[in-house]
């Protein structure tokens, strides 16, 4: 039997009883999860997949790693909830690749996808699992593109039903602000935020209200969205946001800013109108997120720096620079960073593990999360090897139950 022939549900199934005889016949050495990291090229790009040792979490590349992404300059990579699918999103040629997971977390192209948009940005996946929303720098009019570079206009975001295959339905077009950069969907109270780059406003992050039946967008109270080549506004967001990342419980949200080196903190009202709180330094250029498990640490990728740095959370949510991990070194051009927890086993030795995407070394860095006070520590073997120009990652878990 093709893993393309198979459901989900036989997949999960074979994933459950391959770790289960892993976890007997091997005790505690065994692989905890994968990772899968996108690497931008000029002309097709590429996949990097790994498995994740569970006693140090260093990576070993999988057999048939790296494979095509299906497009040119592949910028971000996410995974379904159910962590069988990942999504990989190619900017140049504007669309999405689906690939389902192997019980052995070897990746299976499945389709390509075409967004509604030109020049893809970002993507993410509420928190049902039912929607993949991308964001795009330019709207089309029917087969001509409207705006480019050369004509700046607004941008938007595609909306895909994802069915319970991880195969994606025919997507509708929400026509947004300029410059849409980031997306987070996974709200589980229904809300999806964007933040924009566009120059001409502060005021680049929007934020709407989920239809949980199709997908569709409504604007908040205190959102302005205009069409053509004029400003929209929302709500306060920096001077150049550049990573967006809303905690598990959905109460609050967090915007890096690129030009101001902060990180901003938000709490979210139960209209879904974020209220900033606070904010925090960073290093340079900060870019990608990331949140534990736990929900007690924050980490922020700097790109320019090439460091990771830690945060915890005050009384009201905002960041606080951690006292122990404000700044641990990483590679060089740091975009993103993505966690992976080991099952709890009650040695507290066996903590998370942090990965960070270095796109000028081409290299991912791994280090791993103290439970106790968040500190980071670099792992065995540490960098590992990538594709030239790594751009994004995610660590997927491959353990029973979850």
């Amino acid at each position: 039997m093709t893993l393309k022939t198979m459901g989900r549900g036989a997949i999960a199934s074979v994933v459950s009883v391959a770790m289960g005889l892993g976890l007997t016949a091997c005790g505690r050495d065994y692989t905890v999860g994968y990772l899968y990291n996108t690497s931008g090229q000029n002309a097709t790009g590429f996949v990097n997949g790994y498995k994740i040792d569970y006693q140090q979490g260093y990576l070993v590349q999988l057999a048939n790693s790296p494979i095509s992404s299906g497009g040119r300059y592949p910028i971000t990579v996410i995974a379904s909830p159910d962590h069988l699918s990942i999504y990989v999103v190619n900017r140049d040629d504007s669309n999405v690749v689906h690939f389902l997971i192997g019980t052995d977390g070897k990746i299976y192209p499945q389709k390509t996808y075409t967004i509604t948009g030109s020049f893809a940005t970002d993507a993410s996946i509420d928190a049902s699992g039912k929607f993949l929303y991308v964001t795009f720098t330019y709207q089309n009019a029917g087969t001509q593109q409207l705006y480019t570079a050369a004509n700046p206009g607004p941008g938007g975001l595609s909306i895909f039903p994802i069915s319970s295959d991880g195969s994606l339905g025919s997507p509708t077009t929400y026509n947004l602000g300029r410059a849409p950069v980031k997306v987070a969907a996974n709200n589980p109270n229904h809300f999806v935020y964007v933040i924009g780059q566009d120059t001409a406003t502060s005021a680049n992050l929007f934020g709407f209200s989920q239809d949980t039946t199709t997908g569709a967008l409504t604007a908040l109270p205190g959102i302005t969205i205009n069409s053509g080549n004029v400003a929209s506004t929302g709500f306060d967001s920096g001077v150049l946001p550049n990573g967006i990342i809303v905690d598990a419980a959905g109460s609050h949200l967090y915007v890096t800013d690129k030009t101001s080196n902060t990180v901003l903190g938000y709490s979210i009202a139960s209209n879904g109108v974020p209220s900033l709180i606070g904010s925090a330094t960073t290093g340079n250029q900060p870019a990608g997120m990331t949140i534990d498990s736990t929900g007690k640490y924050l980490y922020v990728a700097s790109y320019a720096d090439g460091a990771v740095n830690g945060y915890t959370f005050s009384s009201n949510g905002a960041p606080v620079v951690s006292t122990t991990s404000s700044s641990t070194q990483a590679g060089t051009g740091t975009t993103c960073v993505t966690t992976m927890n080991a099952p709890s086993t009650g040695d507290p030795s066996h903590a998370v593990y942090l990965y960070a995407s270095n796109q000028l070394s081409n290299n991912i860095t791994g280090t791993q999360m103290s439970q106790t006070d968040g500190s980071l520590s670099q792992i065995q073997h540490s960098p590992f090897g990538a594709n030239t120009l790594p751009t994004c990652l995610v660590a997927v878990p491959a353990v029973p139950g979850r």
